[in-house]
Parts: structure tokens; sequence; C-alpha cells
């Protein structure tokens, strides 16, 4: 079905790429900032994650995410190392900010958009 049919191989290119931008690693320093209480949700997530990038490189026929763009793959893995700091300073915002601290406002309105032009998302 993936390669007959140019709607699904697009969704399914779709969700490969934005897989690829996803680190899980990271994504869990956020939930950091949840209540406890989502932590059985948090390891739903994880394990839906990991499952969904098993069954895409699956229906793909790929080793690893965007093997067949290698381009696109590349310039993700280029980039990541610049956006990565950019994550866990905003997760360290985003702490100090529920904490009460002032002047947190600018600075994370900076990772945003520092995070955003790195993954070249909206935001």
């Amino acid at each position: 079905m993936y390669r007959e049919w140019p709607f699904f191989r697009t969704v399914i290119d779709n969700v490969t790429m934005v897989l690829a931008k996803s680190d899980i690693a990271i994504a869990s320093r956020y939930a950091t900032l949840a209540p406890a209480s989502t932590r059985p949700l948090w390891r739903l997530i994880r394990a839906e994650h990991a499952r969904t990038r098993r069954q895409v490189k699956r229906l793909t026929g790929e080793e690893r995410l965007l093997d067949h763009n290698p381009r696109l793959q590349r310039s993700i893995a280029l980039r990541n190392p610049y956006v990565d700091p950019m994550s866990f300073l905003q997760v360290e915002l985003l702490r100090r900010k529920r904490a009460g601290e002032p002047d947190c406002d600018r600075p994370l309105l900076l990772t945003l958009n520092g995070i955003a032009a790195g993954l070249r998302n909206t935001g």
C-alpha cells in the first residue's frame, strides 16, 4: 500500500519526518515539568513513540527513518546539535517561570523561536 498509493505514502512520509525530528530523550525532560500523576501517561507516550517508529520503518522497508530522503536526514542530523541546547534551556526556563522567577518571558520566547526555526516549524 505504501508503494502503490501516493496519498498513503505522503501521510506516512510526513509521519516519518515528524518522528525523525522528535527526540524522546529531550521530550522526557519536558515531561519532568508535568505533575507526577501524568507519569503513567508519559510511559504510554514513550511506548507508542517507539512502536510507531518500528512500524513506520517496517512499512517503508527502511533501516533508519528518512533513508528515502538522505538530504532531509542529513539536515536534521546537522541542526540537532544546535537545537538541542535550546530545548534544554527552554526546559530550565519553564521550570524557573513556574517557580515564580521574574524575567523569563523574553528568553522563553527566544527559545521558542530558535527551536521552531531550527526544526523548520512554525512554533
